[in-house]
């Protein structure tokens, strides 16, 4: 395995040239920092540097992720050089030390599974509570606009938990984040979205127009963009 100064790492730190040292082995994440689950920006920021101190701040099963990483292992930090770059802030690194033992004592890293069964009960909670509300006291004004602020609030603690099994931050195995992952949006999010606007595009007319206008709204915070995706969508696979 071929070794490094930090002269010649240092050099490679452009967007189309980027390595790091993280426990004096060197990566070339070229290629790889677009796939970052938090972004090309964040891990490309330590291009031609070292990076240990915020790498072991920020992942939780720091053995499973270094499973990923061998692919991209292109060699050692040479045994002369320090641990750090000369140019390393000292006080930034106590700082992720700091911060990686906080997380710890405070069992950050732990996932509370209980909490994200409630949530999920919540949600379905939510929606129950607007179909009953429309069962019950019809298409008026006032039932409708319950709906769309009930309905358009259940669906944004779902965007974030379907956040959450996307990063593979909830379960061990990956296989189960991708299965809870793709049920919350699937079901609870994207479906929900089509299936309104293809009730709107296909004038269905035992659901109330009104209702749909302000929970489409909702659910997109007014984006012109968004909207036009889902229409999109509903036209592309019609019910």
């Amino acid at each position: 395995m071929p070794t490094f100064s930090w002269e010649e790492i240092q050099k490679h730190n452009l967007c189309t040239d980027r390595w790091l040292v993280i426990d004096h082995k060197v990566y070339n994440i070229t290629k790889w920092s677009s796939r970052h689950p938090r972004g090309f920006r964040v891990i490309g920021h330590y291009a031609g540097e070292g990076a240990t101190d915020a790498f072991l701040a920020f992942h939780r099963n720091l053995s499973f992720v270094l499973k990923f990483m061998k692919p991209l292992l292109i060699g050692d930090l040479a045994p002369e050089e320090p641990s750090q770059d000369h140019s390393k802030n000292l006080q930034i690194t106590e700082d992720f030390r700091a911060l990686r033992k906080t997380t710890e004592e405070m069992n950050l890293f732990k996932t509370n599974h209980l909490f994200f069964l409630l949530l999920l009960a919540h949600i379905f909670i939510m929606e129950t509570i607007t179909w009953f509300t429309v069962f019950y006291f019809g298409n008026g004004w006032i039932p409708i606009i319950i709906m769309a602020f009930i309905l358009a609030a259940s669906q944004a603690p779902a965007g974030w938990l379907q956040h959450d099994f996307g990063h593979l931050s909830v379960y061990k195995k990956s296989t189960w984040n991708h299965i809870v992952h793709k049920f919350t949006i699937g079901h609870l999010k994207v479906n929900r979205i089509l299936k309104t606007l293809k009730s709107l595009l296909s004038k269905d007319k035992f659901r109330p127009v009104l209702f749909d206008v302000p929970h489409l709204l909702l659910l997109n915070g007014f984006s012109y963009s968004r909207l036009s995706y889902m229409v999109v969508l509903a036209l592309e696979f019609p019910a």
